[in-house]
C-alpha cells in the first residue's frame, strides 16, 4: 500500500490561479470565489498532487504524510 498525504490549501494565501485544478483536477476544485479546496483532506500520494503543489505560484498548498505530519511539500 502506498503513502497517503494530508492536503491543505491556505486560502488566505491562495490567489485562485487554477493551476492546481488544472494539474490535478481530481485533487483540487475552485469555489465561487476562485479559492482552491482539496477534493479530499487525505488522498493517495500522486505525481499530480505533487505537481499541483509545486506549480502553485504563491505556495498555498502543503502536503504532509498522513498520520505522521512529515512535510512532503514544501520540504523543510
Amino acid at each position: 500500500m502506498g503513502d497517503r498525504w494530508e492536503v491543505e490549501v491556505d486560502r488566505s494565501v491562495c490567489i485562485g490561479s487554477g493551476l492546481c485544478a488544472a494539474s490535478a483536477p481530481g485533487g483540487f476544485r475552485l469555489d465561487g470565489a476562485r479559492q482552491s479546496h482539496p477534493v479530499e483532506d487525505v488522498a493517495d500520494a500522486s505525481e499530480a498532487l505533487l505537481a499541483a503543489a509545486e506549480s502553485c505560484p504563491v505556495e498555498a498548498i502543503a502536503l504532509r504524510l498522513a498520520g505522521r505530519g512529515e512535510p512532503v511539500f514544501p520540504p523543510d
